[in-house]
């Protein structure tokens, strides 16, 4: 593609700027755009640890309850999808303690298959991404971050453990987990393992919803060491997967093909038999943590895989990634510059995938980002990326493209309790390649020709904090341009686009806080309504609202819950055969007790989907086609007790 100039003497200027930092460091304060408050109302949003743990989560969907711009579809965790504003995850910059993540290999699984067992935090951008958040965010971005040993440890103590078993009603679901850390003379350890089990569980009408019984198996290790100087060394492991038995139908070749995501395609008889859903992933990084404003970098090197085995659709994707990025402290901010690469393959391994059902995509780019305070009360971040890639089809063509991204935000104070918001970016993500399980199923593919990808974002906001009230509003808007169909040889076209309004109010007392989060996403495939099974593409949202409180009784007693609350989408009515989607409320409460005589015991009560809801997730797959899928329910009223005991 042809490069702008004003485009490539921006990214020209970043990395300069970059190269020269060394001879111009200072001590600064911490820059106001990065403040949480600030990235709220830009369209980036933490989950928090102490939200996490409120949330007590056992999925991913868990994690992301109260949030009405993040849903995640419905089912087991294998099925279980996350849309930012309605943008599937695929289409966003995906990461795990900063080690790129790659998608699933079949469109009817999950991309990013997640234990939340140790997540400390996450942290979404939508839309608009920073250089820094790595290649391929043409909707945003999504970073997951776990817990090390020394989050775990208590002061003084060079070992410890995490025990925690709990038991659900629907479904009889039972889930154990145990984390054992230490750490002596620099050196740190940790190893942990849960396990999830369970029948099918009933919806809200006592329907038993057969393929979404819980199997999931979750192992992981992380090994660290810091020198006297601050220089960490750390490796870690992990592998999740799910081994459940789902739902298949009948599909090419007399195979069966498991669709987890569906409780049943109508016309075609449904078998129950295991699949199986597999994340592994090695993560080497090296970091300075004396960082004194020159140069430290950081260094990262991993490997992850992603495995599906579900019926006649197998395959595997694997990602070779890796970046070394330094953060230089300049008289007029803070700068992040860096490079990263990554090296993905896609490969078909079920019977059907003929000849060689293989291909490749490489990845290099250089980028910098700017964060800086310019008085007391503007503050900016922007900066650029340049990114070149290579990709291989099964048929041996190859295709080279190299593009620009460009990003600009800004925070200004307009009064004492006022404050707006404002933020733009276009990405360049290149090329995807086709899905894994897919790749030459049932005779060679005779390829169309594949298009780079590239998306524009806006955001606007105001923000209002007063006491212990914070009010927030902005509209927002992404617009993802040639959006590769993978799942045939073709490479059809499309435009994807979501535009909207995100807004909160919330009250945050000494004790314990409230607050309400609403979301209208209007998502559009090709100029008209989006449907359901736009796989790496996005679902219809609507009218979303996300309620959480919680409040502390006492210091033994805690409570609180979340209420999700979807609006009638009279969008999808007409289009290509689809009805309207129906609104739904589900509340979910807790209350945790800590004996005054042990703090590091607690009980805890939940009582999920409170009045028995019957409802499909609006996220999830195929809801609204009544003719040609039978839409997943999810589960109806759950009473969880878990008990955990850290010592």
């Amino acid at each position: 593609m042809k490069l702008s100039s004003t485009a490539c003497l921006m990214a020209w200027a970043a990395t300069f700027a970059a190269t020269t930092a060394m001879a111009q460091t200072i001590e600064l304060d911490p820059i106001r755009v990065e403040a949480e408050q600030a990235q709220e109302a830009l369209g980036n949003t933490e989950v928090s640890q102490e939200e996490i743990e409120a949330r007590n989560p056992s999925t991913v969907a868990d994690v992301f309850a109260g949030e009405s711009e993040i849903t995640v579809s419905g089912g087991a965790a294998i099925a279980q999808k996350v849309l930012v504003h309605g943008i599937e995850e695929s289409l966003l910059a995906v990461t795990i303690d900063g080690a790129r993540q790659n998608k699933s290999a079949f469109h009817h699984t999950g991309n990013v298959l997640i234990d939340p067992a140790l997540l400390k935090r996450v942290e979404v951008s939508s839309g608009i991404a920073p250089a820094d958040a790595g290649p391929g965010a043409l909707a945003g971005t999504i970073a997951y971050e776990t817990k090390d040993a020394r989050d775990l440890l208590e002061p003084g103590d060079t070992f410890g453990g995490l025990a925690t078993t709990s038991y659900g009603s629907n479904g009889n679901d039972f889930r154990r987990g145990l984390t054992l850390f230490g750490g002596v003379g620099g050196y740190e350890w940790l190893l942990s393992g849960t396990k999830t089990s369970g029948n099918d569980y009933k919806d809200g009408d006592g329907n038993v919803v057969q393929g979404t019984e819980a199997d999931v198996t979750a192992v992981s290790g992380k090994f660290a060491y810091t020198t006297d100087t601050g220089k960490r060394f750390e490796f870690s492991a992990e592998q999740v997967k799910d081994t459940g038995r789902r739902a298949m139908q009948a599909g090419p070749g007399g195979l069966f093909f498991a669709r987890p995501d569906f409780a049943g395609v109508v016309g075609r008889p449904s078998v129950y038999r295991e699949a199986l859903s597999r994340r592994r992933s090695f993560t080497f990084n090296y970091t300075d943590e004396a960082d004194d404003g020159g140069f430290s970098p950081d260094v990262q090197l991993t490997w992850n895989e992603q495995y599906i085995e579900a019926g006649g659709a197998v395959g595997t994707n694997d990602s070779l990634s890796g970046k070394v990025e330094n953060e230089f402290q300049l008289g007029m901010g803070t700068l992040t510059a860096g490079v990263d690469f990554f090296h993905d393959t896609a490969t078909g391994e079920g019977a059907l995938n003929t000849g060689s059902p293989e291909e490749k995509l490489s990845n290099l780019g250089l980028y910098a980002q700017m964060r800086q305070d310019l008085n007391s009360r503007v503050s900016l971040s922007y900066g650029a990326r340049v990114d070149s890639q290579r990709l291989t089809l099964a048929d041996g063509q190859t295709f080279s493209d190299t593009g620009v991204s460009v990003n600009a935000q800004a925070d200004v104070i307009l009064s004492s309790s006022l404050t707006m918001n404002i933020g733009a970016a276009y990405s360049w993500g290149g090329y995807e390649l086709s899905e894994a399980s897919l790749i030459n199923l049932g005779g060679a593919w005779t390829y169309g020709t594949p298009k780079a990808s590239t998306s524009t974002s806006a955001r606007i906001g105001l923000r209002w904090d007063q006491g212990p009230w914070a009010v927030t509003g902005a509209l927002f808007y992404t617009k993802v341009r040639d959006v590769n169909d993978v799942l045939t040889a073709a490479r059809t076209l499309s435009d994807l686009t979501t535009r909207g309004f995100d807004g909160s109010v919330g009250y945050y007392g000494d004790r314990g806080f409230v607050r309400m989060n609403l979301t209208y996403a209007d998502v559009e495939l090709s100029n008209v309504a989006i449907g359901s099974t736009a796989y790496y593409a996005g679902r219809p949202v609507g009218k979303m609202i996300g309620l959480e409180g919680a409040y502390e009784v006492s210091p033994q007693w805690r409570v609180g819950g979340t209420a999700e609350i979807a609006l009638t989408n009279n969008d999808t009515a007409g289009v290509g055969g689809m009805t309207a989607l129906p609104g739904y409320e589900v509340v979910n409460l807790y209350a945790a007790f800590t004996p005054r005589q042990n703090e590091n015991v607690e009980v805890r009560l939940d009582v999920r989907n409170l009045f028995d809801e019957t409802y499909a997730a609006r996220g999830s797959d195929g809801i609204g086609n009544p003719t040609r899928i039978v839409a997943l329910n999810e589960s109806g009223r759950t009473i969880a007790l878990i008990a955990s005991l850290k010592f």
